[in-house]
């Protein structure tokens, strides 16, 4: 099995903590984004990953692809870098990775996370992965039919048939017949706003006779924007609380403060005079004192003095010592 992930928007929803650190690697809970999408897929479809191919944008320097090769190696997986050097859409993205289009692959764009607990089932030719919504009008939906297949991708129906919608992740049983009809979109210059969608070459499939079946998850988490992403980092921690996952190290300073759980904590964090959590996540070597936070998200290194957070996200490397709770800092920022 192979994981096609396109990455290559920076995430201007997410600014300005997408402004040093592209969006699939902001950490949530500890570990980025991308990371916990792929080790979740591994848990569902329940084999071993081969490769996974990673489709960054052109400026995301060598550290970047480092930080995914260790992503893979940490699967077991090859890992696989390509470069989407237009931003093009989501068809043009996937066939940035043309040489790892063969195979069984799941396809999986990195600014969401989810829960699930289905099976692929060995006769399934293809799958789209869905969540029943409240609001189809806002969301790409499915149609399906009687027997339980896709009938239809509407976009932002006006009048839904459906509550199902698509949440960016897809399976493939051999992925090369995808690229064929990705190749014909490009090929007929088959563009939708200024962009080749993936939409046009799974139809493409379904006119030549592939099936696609709904995989319906349980939950799913959105990370577009600073208050759906401590939303989301909330979320994660209370799936993980009671699992095997440690999320609070052992190498931590605590001097006359409270912890309440499920909060992250990462190593060389000092607490002084601190209330923490829960739903807090403290990066490494973050330092808090004479502060109350809750519910929000913190990287590295970052010092935080005479505060009381709530729905706050604060990037690496960044001082706060103030009184405004609701807070959205950059890495390297300083509010003093």
């Amino acid at each position: 099995m192979k994981i096609i992930v396109p990455m290559a928007g920076r995430g201007s929803r997410l600014r300005p903590h997408t402004l040093t650190v592209p969006k699939p690697l902001i950490p949530i809970a500890g570990k980025p984004i991308v990371q916990r999408l792929v080790e979740d897929i591994a848990k569902v479809v329940d084999e071993p990953i081969e490769e996974i191919a990673f489709v960054i944008g052109k400026d995301f320097g060598k550290a970047v692809e480092e930080q995914l090769e260790n992503i893979a190696t940490g699967l077991n997986a090859k890992a696989s870098i390509y470069v989407q050097d237009q931003p093009l859409g989501t068809g043009h993205a996937i066939m940035s990775a043309e040489p790892s289009l063969s195979g069984p692959a799941v396809v999986a764009y990195a600014d969401t996370l989810f829960k699930a607990d289905f099976s692929i089932e060995k006769d399934t030719e293809a799958m789209i992965w869905v969540k029943q919504v409240d609001n189809p009008k806002a969301f790409g939906v499915v149609n399906i039919n009687n027997k339980g297949h896709i009938t239809d991708l509407v976009e932002k129906p006006e009048h839904p048939e459906s509550d199902l919608a698509v949440i960016g992740i897809y399976y493939f049983r051999d992925i090369s017949i995808l690229k064929e009809q990705l190749q014909a979109v490009l090929d007929e210059k088959l563009i939708r706003g200024c962009e080749y969608q993936i939409n046009d070459g799974i139809e493409k499939m379904k006119q030549n006779g592939i099936i696609f079946k709904p995989g319906k998850v349980d939950e799913w988490m959105d990370c577009g924007n600073k208050t759906v992403t401590v939303e989301t980092n909330k979320r994660i921690l209370e799936h993980l609380k009671n699992g095997d996952e440690k999320l609070i190290s052992d190498h931590v300073e605590i001097h006359s403060s409270e912890i309440t759980e499920p909060c992250f904590i990462a190593d060389g964090v000092k607490l002084i005079n601190a209330k923490i959590g829960p739903y807090v996540s403290l990066g490494k070597g973050t330092v808090v004192k004479d502060s109350a936070i809750k519910n929000s998200l913190i990287q590295e290194h970052t010092e935080i003095t005479n505060a009381n957070l709530n729905n706050a996200m604060i990037g690496n490397f960044a001082k706060f010592n103030g009184q405004f709770s609701s807070i959205s800092i950059g890495d390297y920022s300083v509010l003093e």
